[in-house]
């Protein structure tokens, strides 16, 4: 599939996502691959991202980025939502945290290095 990245400038190259396939993205519970460590299920988790205020969904959205594949996080968030949750999406980045910071700087979006 190819798509550009949400709100990328029309500068930057065609990006080509390659996300899990839904049968694949779940147990046979329906949790997440991602949601290893917890008792959702894909439903669940996608209830909470739309009505979590901005703290709890910066929470899920940092877990996401924190333990999926990059290619599946964009199956949830689009960037201009983590460029705008980036502050508080900070401490839940991990590890993760310098890989999305060099992402979202060579897309183009002034967020802060790690």
């Amino acid at each position: 599939m190819l798509v550009a990245p949400f709100g990328a400038l029309h500068s930057l190259p065609v990006v080509r996502l390659y996300p899990t396939p839904p049968e694949r993205l779940v147990d046979q519970a329906g949790r997440p691959y991602f949601l290893w460590d917890s008792d959702l299920t894909l439903a669940d988790f996608v209830r909470r991202l739309a009505e979590s205020p901005p703290d709890g969904r910066a929470y899920l959205v940092g877990k996401l980025m924190r333990q999926a594949r990059p290619d599946d996080v964009f199956t949830f968030v689009g960037v201009d939502e983590i460029v705008a949750l980036w502050p508080r999406l900070l401490r839940y980045l991990g590890k993760q945290r310098p890989f999305w910071s060099w992402l979202l700087r060579y897309w183009g979006y002034p967020v802060d290095a790690a």
